[in-house]
């Protein structure tokens, strides 16, 4: 089993930036492929960022690309997400996850993913 747990959510003017962490415990970390998701207000769960197990191949939303950056220190078991350029939409709670043990390749859907932490608020004020 893995556990996850975010940090770094908060609030933010439009066009600053902001640092999301997610700090994994349990099983091993470094087989596993991770990805964040966000959930903004009325709106179901949407795939922000996804990256491999070794952290040479990274993916990303439409919506995102060019602003956030995805990134993992397999040492430290923790996964980041660094987000720039902050707009009013990117607004949500931001949730990390956790391919099943053995899938060390990227994913684009929840289905893909075994294990999900409990969230953090992101809210970017215009």
């Amino acid at each position: 089993q893995v556990q996850l747990v975010e940090s770094g959510g908060g609030s933010v003017q439009a066009g600053g930036s902001l640092g999301l962490s997610c700090a994994a415990s349990g099983r091993t970390f470094i087989n596993n492929a991770m990805g964040w998701f966000r959930q903004a207000p009325g709106k179901e769960r949407e795939f922000v960022a996804s990256i491999d197990w070794s952290g040479r191949s990274t993916a990303y939303a439409d919506s995102v690309k060019g602003r956030f950056a995805i990134s993992r220190d397999n040492i430290k078991k923790t996964m980041y997400l660094l987000m720039n350029m902050l707009k009013p939409e990117d607004t949500a709670v931001y949730y990390c996850a956790a391919r099943r043990l053995g899938y060390g390749a990227i994913a684009y859907t929840e289905a893909d993913y075994d294990h999900w932490g409990q969230g953090t608020r992101v809210t970017v004020t215009s």
